[in-house]
């Protein structure tokens, strides 16, 4: 960081050759351009030819290019084609291998890149949202309460400004900042007050600040990028397949090794069952499960981003079809986050222009003019009293002059005030306070006619009442006059003894699509609940008309949840639907009580103390506009638009991506089993050759594993999935149901295969030509059946035609895809002898397009008999 603590604030806006109003839009790129991204150097990626010999790591293929090895050396070479094919079967696999690769790797780069950090700078005078990377030495920043330091930077001025340093220096509480000219050049990096630390936080306060040092030059860049995140690691999901897939694997492989043997027993001979073996155990060992899987979670996150919804962590893909309970927040996620006044009420002797002028000058909101309307930037209360100022002849601006601001006190959760000190044109100073009614009646003593009565205080209460009972949010405001500005603005010194003026009654209304989000979650079996800093009436009233709050549903408060134990709030959280009054404090319980009733808990939240409960639910959803970069930093989930319908989206598509995982899974498995059952049962059966030579084996896994695989991968969401209820975070993949579908349906592609390898033998060729006829035709239908079997996947017990047969627009292309490349082993004649296939009679073609298509008809008679078996009413023996 250098000594830029030492400087004064004068020296280093000279040293950086900045200004007070920031730099130029063209100063910036210029200096983008010199010291490059403000971003940590990231790992090089391995070079293309690591990774090609990365693919050696693979045993199985080391075994085929051993296969491939003997292939050319046994005979004296007269089986070099076979060895030929193999080598180039293996290379294409790895190409195919790396490109998915690229794929996964350029949809994480893109998430990441979605993902990455926001920063406030002065550009010109003019404030501008920015990505973090793009700043640059002299850069001026603003920053607030909830904001990552995004470069090292030292404070020019601030307000109560306060950064949790811990991930740098250690220190476990946050650090008071001040602007102080100069420190002692030997001050440790924990005490300089005056500089802020890249990577760290702001927890409090405000302050502005010039850029120093970005990139590889801050504090974090020398230590080696001691805070870069780690790379990506496995799923639970993908840790699971990982280990099905080495189980299946034992299997295939024991499986082959019986088959080797026997064919060694009944005379075969070495080279011919070792090839057939090796080439079996590539074919059907689903060792691409864990790659699926990864690949499909990748798609998912770009869907889901589509929706308006990055997901930063790609366990959370999982875990959001398990959601049982959504935790939301009001204001902005379930209305539109649009506050405009309607309603102001005065204590008696309170004047309309004295309770406008609190709201407007009591702000960090400002206000502008567009087209002759006012309109306000900041946060939408605040802007919503400024513009309601302006329309009553307050202009914010114009005031400001008359009444400067000297000093503030800055919101915070715990207190739910804020104040801000001006000059008064009367002579000494006045604090203007705003905040939540309750709170803020607690603070005054007096209105403008003199002492503040219990008439008085019961009035306000019962207009703060009747507002909140129409789903108006009430901020109430007060003023104090000061004799002389105090060196330390302590809250309890400036906010206690105050005079009351009035309320004003804001509306921010539902937004239209939340009620129809609301009725999803209720279908799908998902808990959607109410957690806000409102007024209960408000909370309530909103809640209702949202139909998040049923007939019978309980609220609380945080007021009351201080005095309830944790093992009875557990015991009753079900019974709540509005969560009202709570701190972010209360959020943790909230989600801890619903967690230790099983359920998978999805929590919004935006601010810094959001950030606990965010971590502490199952999936933490931060909000992309008003959400601080601890919240975002602190969250599986951004929601790009703060809508509560994203998260019922993302709901939906969670539990879309997993059933795709598991049809992915399901197709390859039951393919898998045909064609052991295929090899193995004619083995077992002792037929004098193999239904299908080593390199039809090899070409088989190529044209059937991958592209149908990842066709169902990115399968449109079902309809229905919205209708079922939230999946068990502990339930296996591998049911009763799902493990016999797989069972029988693997072994009718392998009946249908061996039929057509016996009515070749036997019926169907020419004399002579019986074992070349049986081998090509148990080698077509065995591929095309897996090809028309994809289709059967795309839903469990949907009918295909229901569904539309081309609805996927992937499987058609990955259908299309793989006919080609079959029909091109089959119809051109180099490629026959390279296969080992003959050209097929029109009874053959018929025959192999009859038993490969039998799948769909078979498939769907068994869905439709699944379907009447649940349409069925229980039938049980009548009581005597």
């Amino acid at each position: 960081m250098g000594d830029w603590h030492s400087r004064s604030a004068a020296q280093v806006m000279n040293e950086v050759n900045s200004r007070s109003q920031g730099l130029t839009e063209r100063e910036a790129a210029q200096r983008l351009g010199t010291y490059g991204p403000n971003q940590l150097a990231q790992p090089q990626p391995p070079s293309l030819l690591i990774r090609i010999l990365g693919q050696l790591k693979d045993p199985m293929i080391l075994v085929l290019l051993a296969a491939a090895a003997l292939s050319l050396l046994a005979s004296g070479g007269e089986d070099w084609l076979d060895g030929v094919i193999i080598l180039v079967i293996v290379v294409v696999n790895g190409i195919i291998s790396i490109t998915q690769e690229d794929h996964a790797q350029q949809a994480l780069e893109e998430l990441r890149r979605m993902s990455s950090p926001q920063a406030s700078v002065l550009r010109e005078g003019v404030p501008h949202r920015v990505a973090a990377s793009a700043l640059v030495p002299g850069d001026v920043i603003l920053l607030e309460a909830g904001d990552q330091v995004p470069a090292d930077a030292r404070i020019l001025e601030c307000s109560r400004l306060q950064a949790d340093e811990s991930a740098m220096t250690g220190e476990s509480v946050p650090v008071e900042k001040q602007a102080v000219d100069r420190l002692p050049a030997d001050t440790a990096l924990g005490d300089r007050s005056n500089m802020l630390i890249s990577g760290t936080l702001i927890t409090a306060g405000r302050g502005t600040a010039v850029v120093v040092a970005t990139g590889m030059e801050t504090q974090m860049g020398q230590i080696a990028g001691l805070l870069l995140e780690s790379g990506e690691g496995d799923t639970p999901l993908q840790k699971r397949m990982g280990e099905i897939s080495r189980s299946l694997s034992f299997l295939c492989l024991s499986v082959c090794a019986v088959m080797f043997g026997v064919g060694l027993f009944q005379g075969k001979g070495l080279l011919d069952m070792f090839l057939t073996a090796v080439s079996l155990a590539v074919a059907a060992i689903p060792e691409g499960l864990p790659a699926i899987v990864t690949i499909v979670l990748a798609l998912g996150v770009q869907r889901l981003a589509d929706r308006n919804a990055i997901v930063k962590k790609l366990p959370a893909v999982e875990t959001l079809g398990c959601a049982g309970v959504i935790c939301s927040d009001k204001t902005g996620t379930l209305t539109q986050n649009r506050m405009t006044v309607q309603q102001v009420w005065l204590t008696p002797g309170a004047r309309r222009r004295d309770a406008m002028l609190a709201g407007a000058l009591c702000s960090d909101a400002r206000l502008a003019w567009k087209a002759g309307a006012p309109t306000a930037s900041g946060d939408p209360t605040e802007g919503a009293l400024v513009v309601a100022a302006a329309r009553d002849g307050v202009d914010q601006a114009r005031e400001l002059e008359h009444w400067p601001r000297v000093g503030d006190i800055p919101f915070d959760s715990s207190r739910k005030l804020m104040t801000t000190i001006h000059i008064d044109p009367e002579g000494g100073w006045v604090a203007l306070v705003k905040g939540a009614p309750d709170v803020l009646l607690d603070r005054c003593v007096s209105t403008p006619k003199g002492p503040m009565t219990p008439q008085d205080r019961a009035r306000a209460l019962a207009a703060n009442e009747e507002m909140a009972g129409k789903a108006l949010r009430v901020i109430a405001v007060a003023r104090k006059k000061l004799r002389s500005l105090p060196q330390e603005l302590e809250p309890r010194m400036v906010e206690s003894g105050l005079t009351f003026l009035g309320l004003f009654g804001l509306m921010d209304p539902p937004r239209p699509e939340v009620k129809a989000a609301v009725a999803k979650c209720h279908l799908a079996g998902v808990r959607p609940v109410m957690i806000t800093g409102d007024h209960r009436a408000t909370a309530i009233a909103v809640a209702k008309e949202l139909r998040i709050a049923q007939p019978g549903d309980w609220s609380v408060t945080g007021a009351e949840l201080d005095f309830m134990p944790q093992d009875l709030l557990e015991q009753d959280i079900e019974k709540f639907a509005v969560f009202a009054r709570v701190s972010p404090e209360h959020k943790m319980r909230i989600v801890q009580a619903w967690q230790k009733r099983g359920q998978v808990v999805a929590m919004t939240g935006d601010g810094v103390n959001d950030a606990p409960a965010l971590k502490a639910a199952d999936i933490g959803c931060a909000m992309g506009k008003t959400g601080t970069d601890v919240a975002k930093g602190a969250a599986d989930m951004i929601l790009t638009d703060d809508n509560f319908s994203t998260i019922v989206a993302a709901i939906e598509e969670g539990r879309g991506i997993y059933s795709n995982i598991r049809k992915a899974i399901h197709y390859l498995l039951s393919c898998n089993i045909g064609e052991i059952f295929t090899i193995f049962a004619a083995t077992l059966l002792g037929f004098g050759q193999m239904p299908l030579v080593p390199v039809q084996l090899l070409w088989l896994n190529l044209v059937t594993d991958s592209l149908p695989a990842l066709a169902l991968g990115v399968e449109p969401v079902e309809e229905g999935v919205m209708e079922e209820e939230p999946r068990s975070a502990s339930a296996g993949l591998f049911d009763k149901k799902f493990s016999l579908r797989l069972a029988w349906q693997g072994l009718m592609v392998g009946g249908l295969t061996l039929a057509a390898y016996f009515l070749g033998f036997t019926r169907l060729a020419a004399p002579g030509m019986e074992g070349a006829a049986a081998n090509t035709m148990a080698f077509a239908t065995l591929t095309l059946c897996q090809l028309f079997h994809a289709f059967n996947v795309r839903s469990e017990d949907r009918s295909l035609f229901d569904q539309g047969m081309l609805s996927n627009p992937a499987m058609n292309r990955a259908f299309l895809a793989g006919l080609a490349m079959q029909l091109s082993v089959l119809l051109i004649p180099p490629l026959q002898g390279v296969f080992s296939v003959t050209p097929m009679t029109p009874a053959q073609w018929c025959t192999v397009l009859a038993l490969a298509a039998a799948p769909v008809p078979i498939c769907e008679w068994a869905k439709a008999a699944g379907r009447r078996r649940a349409e069925e009413p229980e039938k049980r023996p009548a009581i005597k």
